[in-house]
């Protein structure tokens, strides 16, 4: 995976850089020289209007003489490094001037030398113009004009012209300076993404190390990585992941524990009774009591699968919710008749204080009749014999609360985060709960969960507890 994926960043930065390197080759160039002629032109028109307005009208106004304006020319020419002419309207050379000779030509001398074709107009709305200047350079110049005048009176021209091959030559220096800038950030940048991707790599690596732990369901692997950047985010949720599925990992062992010890144990009563009464070692006249166990153990495994799978119910999709209104206090009066018997054996009474004759609610009616009874069980199981067990209804902010309290022996502060687990059985509950599973109240809970409501437990060991879970008010048929 490493070289991979140095390779892949290498090649693409590579790829990046040369395509780069082409469109920068391709246009710079362009681009320079363009600039460096514009620029050229501009510097050479700001002198060629200098000369005009300056030497130029001194010269023809007669203000200075031949000689000062021959030397004058001369400083021009070698200060700009370029040929400077003075033509007039006609297009007649008057004189010449560069950095290497002077020539003067005037109608003095007899000689006079005539630029065949020159019309100003050629030039445009430019003040400048490339090429051989009608013939008289045998390389391309950048000739720039000024015109000079008089009393507002037309006498010739400034004509500069600077051999087009020089300021290519600059043109071409700059831009092999852009060349070698850009050769050393491409080796900055290479050398950066190198970086970078060594150190991406490496969280990458522990990302798929441990990744191939997990998938091998070995969670020990912790990732530890300081990043606040996508990859950061990628192990701490796969760190967080690892360790939820640890933890169910342990739950399910622990589930397939308690199962396997909640069907063993009746199912090895059965066993041992049924093959006594077979071969005889139980007499007929105690058959009839030890049949009664087994009926009871057969009770508590169809108790226990049925638990089992509404737990699967609820945990593979959530709870499948009916949503209706019904009335909270009716189900609570038909529940707790169901109770009659075991509360004349232990010489319980219900106390119901119940916020009017009715009282509506919206929710599943048939899932929370399931809680009311694993909670009313659970009361007349562990409530002391000739007490009470008070349930009570309340309205406060648009919740119905209801709660169920019994008088006995009440659930050890250690164990009241616990009790919400399956199988979970607490020290006290284990001699009075014989038949009991340990899921009803993992059940319950659920159930609440899946309305998105509440449940929660006060207890004091050996005085009593109470559950207290809510219910949404009906919106339609609020009556009191």
């Amino acid at each position: 995976m490493k070289q991979r994926f140095f390779q892949k960043v290498l090649l693409s930065v590579i790829i990046f850089i040369v395509i780069a390197f082409g469109i920068l080759s391709s246009v710079t160039p362009i681009l320079t020289k363009n600039y460096m002629m514009k620029k050229e032109a501009r510097n050479m028109y700001r002198e060629a209007n200098f000369v005009a307005a300056d030497y130029g009208i001194s010269y023809f106004s007669q203000n200075s003489t031949l000689m000062d304006f021959q030397k004058q020319m001369e400083v021009v020419g070698r200060y700009l490094d370029c040929d400077v002419w003075i033509i007039d309207p006609q297009g007649v050379i008057l004189f010449k001037a560069s950095d290497r000779s002077v020539a003067l030509h005037n109608a003095d001398e007899n000689f006079m030398e005539q630029i065949e074709g020159f019309d100003i107009t050629d030039f445009g709305n430019s003040y400048s113009h490339t090429g051989d200047f009608y013939g008289y350079f045998s390389e391309d110049v950048l000739s720039v004009f000024s015109p000079i005048t008089v009393r507002y009176t037309l006498k010739g021209y400034v004509v500069v012209h600077k051999p087009t091959e020089q300021i290519i030559n600059t043109s071409n220096d700059v831009t092999m300076i852009s060349y070698y800038t850009v050769l050393i950030l491409a080796i900055l940048i290479i050398l950066a993404v190198l970086i970078w991707a060594f150190c991406y790599q490496r969280s990458l690596k522990q990302i798929t190390d441990a990744a191939t732990k997990y998938s091998k369901g070995d969670f020990s692997q912790a990732i530890s990585m300081r990043r606040e950047d996508e990859l950061g985010c990628i192990a701490r949720t796969m760190s967080y992941m690892a360790d939820e599925l640890n933890t169910l990992e342990d739950d399910q062992r622990k589930f397939i524990s308690n199962v396997s010890h909640d069907f063993r144990s009746p199912l090895t009563s059965i066993k041992g009774y049924i093959e006594a009464i077979q071969d005889g070692t139980i007499p007929i006249e105690m058959q009839d009591k030890y049949l009664n166990i087994i009926i009871f153990e057969t009770d508590r495994l169809t108790k226990l699968t049925q638990d089992l799978l509404d737990l699967n119910k609820m945990g593979h999709k959530g709870v499948r919710l009916d949503i209706a209104d019904f009335d909270i206090n009716q189900m609570i009066r038909t529940t707790t008749m169901t109770f009659e018997g075991i509360c004349q054996k232990k010489g319980l009474s219900f106390d119901l204080v119940l916020t009017g004759k009715e009282l509506f609610v919206t929710g599943d009616m048939s899932k929370i009749q399931q809680v009311l009874y694993n909670l009313i069980d659970n009361a007349t199981k562990f409530s002391n014999n000739n007490t009470s067990i008070k349930i009570e209804t309340n309205i406060k902010n648009e919740k119905v609360l209801i709660s169920v309290k019994d008088h006995g022996i009440g659930i050890p502060n250690d164990s009241i985060k616990k009790i919400w687990e399956r199988f979970y059985k607490t020290d006290l509950s284990r001699g009075k709960d014989k038949k009991g599973t340990g899921l009803g109240l993992a059940i319950v809970k659920e159930i609440i969960q899946a309305h998105g409501e509440h449940i929660n437990v006060i207890s004091t060991e050996g005085v009593g507890t109470e559950f207290i879970f809510t219910m949404p008010l009906s919106k339609s048929k609020e009556k009191l």
